[in-house]
């Protein structure tokens, strides 16, 4: 696992192996990372990266903030609910030396909170797949008010997720066993052009 573009591009994170199922660690896989950012970063959105306040739910190994900080985003806040994601995130937060521009929260996201250092214009969501936890968890933020208006939204599922009052779908992709979501805050539901990868 590493680092796919930006100013960090081929550093080698800490690895998982195959993943700890016990801890629901299953990493995003670096091809499906490179087409998300390969997607927002494509033309068809406005730079939703740079100088972006980032809030990577369900963070497992913080993979997808750090690539973003790689590329130009301004903060990340890494949440997740279990100690041995905790422990590789605040790994792979060392190897990039990127510290001083990182929360790392230990939270359960499907839980009502109200996480410090929003609003949020990007947001990341790689849940546990066929329970209903990316949906829950975008439901709580929202709710919390922790959202910027027009944020965009990243949900990775096993399946396709029917859209939720108060976002629009702006994009899904499916990669494998993956379907990508991307998703803006505040928005009516539209579909924009595909950029690569396999429409939905």
């Amino acid at each position: 696992m590493r680092i796919i573009g930006g100013k960090f591009k081929g550093l080698r994170l800490a690895s998982v192996g195959r993943g700890d199922a016990a801890a629901h660690l299953r990493p995003t896989s670096d091809r499906v990372r490179e087409n998300i950012f390969n997607i927002l970063l494509g033309g068809a959105y406005e730079d939703p990266v740079s100088g972006a306040n980032v809030l990577d739910m369900f963070a497992g190994t913080g993979a997808m903030g750090l690539e973003a900080l790689s590329r130009g985003a301004g903060r990340v806040t890494f949440m997740d609910n279990g100690g041995p994601a905790l422990d590789l995130i605040r790994r792979n937060i060392g190897l990039c030396a990127v510290r001083p521009c990182c929360d790392v929260v230990r939270r359960d996201a499907t839980r009502p909170h109200r996480t410090g250092g929003g609003p949020f214009d990007l947001i990341f969501l790689d849940p546990p797949y066929g329970k209903a936890m990316g949906a829950r968890a975008l439901e709580v933020a929202r709710d919390a008010d922790i959202l910027a208006p027009g944020a965009i939204i990243v949900l990775e599922e096993g399946a396709v997720q029917p859209v939720m009052p108060g976002f629009g779908s702006l994009d899904q992709r499916k990669y494998g066993g993956t379907i990508v979501h991307i998703l803006r805050f505040g928005s009516q539901a539209r579909v924009v052009p595909t950029t690569g990868g396999h429409t939905v």
